[in-house]
């Protein structure tokens, strides 16, 4: 009996696991070279599991899109020194991060450099976002 008890635990520990993997799986994004964007902040979602800025950038051709950014779950970002202030809607940032596979106006953000002017804000400080 002890024996079939243990292979119904060792089952669910992997079941339970699969998803959990998968979940976390940065597959969407081209992670091979970084990508710079200047752009406005349009909002700023600090949440679990992961963090989203929403921000307008314009292309080459002066079009404007609003582009989702993912980040990694509010506790990382926050012990990594970022503030909750730090961005706000309307301020201008510059951010690193690994675009979309499928060209989509999107990316797993890496770092964020507010350009917002404000020093007690973080100006011109590259934070870890991921």
């Amino acid at each position: 009996m002890p024996f079939k008890y243990l292979s119904v635990i060792v089952i669910i520990v992997i079941a339970i696991s699969v998803p959990a993997a998968a979940h976390h799986s940065h597959n969407a994004y081209d992670q091979s070279a970084w990508t710079t964007y200047e752009g406005t902040v349009q909002e700023v979602h600090l949440i679990n599991p992961h963090s989203w800025i929403y921000m307008e950038i314009r292309d080459a051709d002066g079009e404007t899109a609003v582009w989702a950014l993912e980040a990694g779950a509010t506790g990382g970002i926050l012990n990594g020194g970022v503030q909750r202030e730090d961005l706000q809607p309307g301020d201008a940032v510059r951010v690193r991060c690994h675009r979309l596979r499928d060209g989509s106006p999107g990316c797993l953000l890496g770092f964020v450099t507010p350009l917002h002017g404000d020093a007690a804000r973080g100006h011109g400080v590259e934070m870890e976002w991921d």
